[in-house]
């Protein structure tokens, strides 16, 4: 996913610790304790037709991820979601990505942080499709990772913390240079788990099965199309899914903010088909995001 203007280089505004700052100006110091050691939390979320969609929920994510990588946001949850309303309002954004990220800074640079001060900063841009349409259709192209998702007792899963991030590009990176769009990995265990930045759902015969999420994140995606496929009367099944089952399926897809809801036609040597139930809910997920008045339109 390339970009016309790097990220540090562009027009207009970004909140920044309380004030609309000019997006070039939104600069910290390079001794900051999150470039260092990985001690910051942040959301993906998407506006479509000027609302943030779950907003709350993102929100409420992002200060409960901050706790749990021990610290507190100074900010309510209240004034974040007005914030990022700002930012879309700031930047005269319709349909957009929004980046809210909180941050340990430089007062102490070491592994130990309890005297640095919290920072929150949220951007918005213009981002169409994870994966380019016509890609997107037919079903995008899985490799299988090489690292895996960690045990819970040595990391704190349940945190979307940059520094848990890692492993994701270094396997994002190792896919695309071999002609794939993402990678699959594994838990710990050896489980099926999800791609670097998505969730991922499995079906066959007409059931839905996707794996437990209890090393990797629970996404608010993920939750909505479950809520989806359910009105359907589809059957979800959340179980232990393991790689030699991958020959079992006849659908796959992967679901995230990025993502949305996007099929996949291979996953190493296994192959699937983009089907009735895959294409159903990508139409009842954008059916739910879009605006009434557009979709309606559409």
């Amino acid at each position: 996913m390339g970009s016309v203007a790097p990220y540090d280089d562009r027009d207009g505004w970004i909140w920044y610790d309380g004030e609309m700052v000019e997006w070039r100006e939104a600069k910290y110091h390079f001794l900051t304790h999150a470039l260092h050691y990985g001690s910051g939390v942040f959301e993906g979320e998407r506006c479509y037709g000027g609302e943030i969609f779950k907003l709350e929920e993102h929100t409420e994510r992002l200060l409960e991820g901050a706790r749990i990588i021990d610290f507190e946001i100074p900010y309510s949850a209240e004034e974040i979601n007005e914030a990022c309303r700002k930012v879309i309002s700031a930047n005269g954004l319709v349909d957009a990505y929004v980046r809210p990220m909180a941050w340990r800074g430089t007062e102490q640079m070491g592994v130990s942080a309890q005297a640095n001060s919290i920072h929150l900063a949220i951007a918005a841009w213009d981002w169409g499709s994870y994966f380019p349409m016509e890609e997107r259709l037919k079903g995008i192209r899985l490799s299988f990772a090489e690292y895996r998702r960690p045990d819970p007792a040595t990391a704190p899963c349940k945190a979307k913390a940059a520094g848990l991030y890692m492993i994701c590009t270094i396997e994002k990176h190792r896919a695309e240079r071999a002609g794939y769009a993402d990678a699959l990995m594994l838990d710990y265990r050896g489980r099926v788990a999800e791609c670097t930045g998505a969730n991922i759902f499995f079906i066959k015969d007409g059931v839905l099965h996707t794996p437990i999420a209890d090393c990797f994140l629970d996404g608010i995606t993920r939750r909505t199309v479950i809520d989806l496929a359910k009105a359907r009367g589809y059957e979800v099944v959340e179980r232990v899914i393991m790689p030699d089952e991958l020959g079992d399926f006849s659908e796959c897809f992967i679901t995230g903010t990025a993502a949305e809801v996007t099929p996949v036609s291979e996953i190493g040597d296994y192959r699937f088909t983009p089907g009735v139930i895959t294409e159903t809910l990508m139409k009842d997920y954008m059916d739910l995001v879009q605006p009434k008045s557009q979709a309606a339109a559409e």
